[in-house]
C-alpha cells in the first residue's frame, strides 16, 4: 500500500514522502496513529491544502517532546527485583515497568514509547532510549537490583556489582539487623532466647 508520511517514521523517510509500506503495517500502525494518509489523489490534494497546518503542529509537537526529553534525559530509576545468586531475575522488566516508573516522575510516557529490544532479564544498570517523538529521543538508566543497598552500590559504582560485592552487601545488612536486634534486646532487658 502506498501511504503519504504526515511526519518523520523511523527509516520510512519524513513528512510529506510517498512510501510503499506492507498493508498490515499501514492498516494496524500508520493509519490509526495518524501518521500517515492513503495515497490516493484526493489525500494528495489535502496534504498540499495544508503542508504548512501539518507542518505547524508537527513543531509543536516536537517542542514539547524536546521539553519533556530535558526532564527525563539522564534520569535513574531504580526497581528493585528478586534475582539469583547469579543476579538473574525471576522475572523480568518490560516496557511497561518503565513507562510506570517514568510517569510516576512526572513525565507522559506511554509503554510504546521506551525502546527496549527484549525485557531486562537481570541484576545490573541497562542504558535505555525513550523516543518522545519521531525526532526526539531521551535516554534513562534502569538500576535493577535485589535491595536498596545494592542498587546504591551498583550506582555509586557505575556498573553491575559482581557475586562477591552482592555477598558482601548482603553480609553487611545482616550484621546491621543482627546489631540491631541486639540493641533492641538490651533495651529491653530481655535475655536471648536460646534454642537447643
Amino acid at each position: 500500500m502506498n501511504v503519504i508520511l504526515l511526519e518523520r517514521v523511523g527509516s520510512l523517510g519524513h513528512m510529506g514522502d510517498e512510501v510503499r509500506v506492507r498493508d498490515g503495517f499501514a492498516r494496524n500502525y500508520l493509519l490509526p496513529q495518524g501518521k500517515a494518509l492513503r495515497a490516493n489523489e484526493s489525500n494528495r490534494e489535502y496534504f498540499r491544502a495544508r503542508r504548512a497546518e501539518i507542518e505547524a503542529r508537527n513543531l509543536e509537537r516536537r517542542r514539547e517532546a524536546e521539553k519533556a526529553a530535558e526532564k527525563i534525559n539522564g534520569l535513574s530509576l531504580t526497581m528493585i527485583r528478586q534475582a539469583g545468586e547469579t543476579g538473574q531475575l525471576y522475572g523480568s522488566v518490560t516496557a511497561r515497568d518503565i513507562a510506570d516508573a517514568l510517569r510516576e516522575k512526572g513525565a507522559q510516557v506511554e509503554r510504546g514509547q521506551v525502546l527496549l529490544d527484549r525485557q531486562i532479564k537481570s541484576v545490573g544498570l541497562h542504558p535505555i532510549a525513550v523516543r518522545l517523538h519521531a525526532e526526539v529521543e531521551a535516554s534513562v538508566t534502569v538500576n535493577v537490583a535485589r535491595s536498596e543497598a545494592e542498587a546504591e552500590h551498583q550506582a555509586s559504582a557505575g556498573r553491575t556489582v559482581s557475586v562477591e560485592e552482592q555477598r558482601e552487601i548482603a553480609e553487611q545488612a545482616v550484621d546491621e539487623v543482627l546489631s540491631e536486634v541486639e540493641a533492641l534486646e538490651e533495651e529491653s532487658g530481655q535475655p536471648e532466647e536460646t534454642t537447643g
